[in-house]
């Protein structure tokens, strides 16, 4: 199990990081297209206005990194043998836990009390 999940956090990491770039491809499109003098940000009968885009994308950019942030933290979980332990109680996630959600750090019961 432990080879497989490496291999699924691993794929799962460079998707997030294509993501990423293509959001950032996305934002550097926008700022340029804000930076023309002709663009109509709220007037703009056809389309998304560019601020509304931009907050979407930035939106969009804030969940990548976080996504990039948990999956690189249960890889290295992985690497130095904490992973599936939860970090508040020491007790063993559950495989169930962990098949559902696989950058989970928390067993069921320390993750209902920490969303309280």
């Amino acid at each position: 199990m432990s080879e497989e999940l490496g291999q699924f956090l691993d794929v799962a990491l460079r998707a997030a990081q294509q993501r990423l770039a293509h959001v950032e491809g996305e934002l550097a499109a926008l700022r340029a297209d804000r930076g023309a003098g002709g663009a109509d940000d709220e007037h703009d009968p056809e389309g998304t206005p560019l601020s509304e885009e931009w907050s979407r994308l930035m939106g969009v950019r804030e969940q990548a990194n976080r996504e990039l942030a948990e999956l690189a933290s249960a890889r290295a979980r992985m690497v130095d043998g904490t992973y599936g332990v939860c970090v508040d109680c020491g007790k063993r996630i559950s495989p169930a836990r962990l098949e559902a959600r696989p950058t989970a750090e928390r067993c069921v019961a320390c993750a209902e009390k920490a969303s309280r």
